[in-house]
C-alpha cells in the first residue's frame, strides 16, 4: 500500500472517527450552559462567519443554479436535522446510550437506500459486515441503556436525526460531489442556520452562560467538528461508496467509550470490549467487500 492509498483508506477515516467521537463528549460539556437550539444557532452562525470570508478570500468556486439548492438541502439534512434532533432529544432526557444506538443504525439505513439512489452494489459480505458492526455497537452501548421513562418525542427525534443525516449523506454523494468544500460549507451552514434561528427564539429563552467550559466547547465544535470533521466526511463520501463511508460510524461509540475510559476513568466491561472488536470487524468486512478491483478516476475533485 503506497502513501496516498494509506492516507485515503486508513489515516483519513481514522482521523474522522476520532474527531467525530469528540463531538459527543464536547457537546455534553457545553450543552448545560445553553438550550439546544440556541446552542446550535450560535454554532452555525460562528461557522458561517468563518467560512464566508475564507471562501471569498481564497477564490473558492461558488455553485450556481440548482446546485445551490442541492448544497443547501444537504446542509439542512446533515446539520439541522441531525444535530437538532440529537440535541433536543438529549435535552428531553433521552439517555445518550439510546440516542447513540439509534444513530448507530445509520450504516444499515445508508446501505438500504444508497443502492437505488446511487446505483451502488451492496453484496452479501457487505450486508454481513453491516450486521456485525451494528451488533458491536449494541454491545458497546448495552451497559449505558436505560429504557425506563424515555420520552417518546425524544425517541422520534433520534429517529429523525439518523434518517436526515443518512438522506443528506446520500444526496451529497449523488448531487454535490463537484462542489468546492469552502463555498459549499458557507451555503450549507447558511441554510442550516435559518430554521434553527427561527425556532430558537420561539421555543427557548436563548440565555447563554458564558463559562470557560462553554467557550472552549463551542470553539472546539465550530473549528474541529463543524469545519474540520464535516469537510473530511464530505471528502470521504466523494472518494468512496456511501455505505462504506457510513460504516465508519460503527467505530464512533467504541472510540467514545475509550475516550471516556482514558479521560474520565469510566469502566470498560467485557461487553464493551467485545463490542469494540465486533464493530471493527464489521467495518473491516464492509471495506473489504467494497475494495475496488481496479483503479478508478471517476472523482478527481476536492
Amino acid at each position: 500500500m503506497d502513501a496516498a492509498s494509506l492516507t485515503q483508506r486508513v489515516l483519513m477515516p481514522g482521523l474522522f472517527v476520532v474527531l467525530w467521537s469528540t463531538g459527543f463528549i464536547v457537546s455534553k460539556a457545553g450543552l448545560p450552559y445553553a438550550e439546544p437550539l440556541t446552542f446550535l444557532a450560535l454554532r452555525f452562525l460562528l461557522v458561517l462567519a468563518i467560512m464566508v470570508p475564507v471562501a471569498l478570500a481564497t477564490g473558492a468556486r461558488w455553485p450556481r443554479g440548482i446546485a445551490v439548492l442541492h448544497v443547501a438541502w444537504v446542509g439542512v439534512l446533515v446539520q439541522t436535522g441531525y444535530l437538532a434532533g440529537i440535541y433536543v432529544a438529549l435535552s428531553r432526557g433521552v439517555p445518550a446510550g439510546i440516542s447513540a444506538l439509534i444513530v448507530g443504525a445509520q450504516p444499515l439505513l445508508t446501505a438500504a437506500i444508497s443502492a437505488p439512489m446511487t446505483g451502488e452494489h451492496i453484496g452479501a459480505r457487505q450486508w454481513l459486515g453491516l450486521a456485525v458492526g451494528f451488533a458491536g455497537v449494541a454491545l458497546v452501548m448495552v451497559d449505558r441503556l436505560a429504557f425506563g421513562g424515555t420520552d417518546a418525542i425524544g425517541l422520534m427525534l433520534c429517529v429523525m436525526a439518523v434518517v436526515t443525516i443518512t438522506l443528506g449523506s446520500v444526496h451529497q454523494k449523488r448531487h454535490c460531489a463537484g462542489v468546492d468544500l469552502r463555498s459549499g460549507a458557507a451555503i450549507q451552514y447558511a441554510a442550516a442556520a435559518m430554521p434553527v434561528a427561527v425556532l430558537a427564539p420561539l421555543t427557548e429563552t436563548m440565555a447563554i452562560q458564558w463559562t470557560a467550559t462553554f467557550i472552549v466547547s463551542m470553539t472546539w465544535l465550530v473549528l474541529v467538528l463543524s469545519i474540520g470533521a464535516i469537510s473530511l466526511y464530505y471528502v470521504l463520501i466523494r472518494r468512496g461508496a456511501a455505505a462504506r463511508v457510513a460504516s465508519m460510524f460503527y467505530l464512533v461509540p467504541p472510540t467514545t467509550a475509550l475516550m471516556g475510559y482514558f479521560l474520565f476513568g469510566e469502566t470498560l466491561s467485557l461487553n464493551t470490549v467485545f463490542g469494540m472488536v465486533l464493530a471493527a470487524l464489521g467495518v473491516a468486512l464492509v471495506n473489504k467487500a467494497n475494495e475496488p478491483k481496479k483503479a478508478s478516476g471517476a472523482d478527481r475533485s476536492g
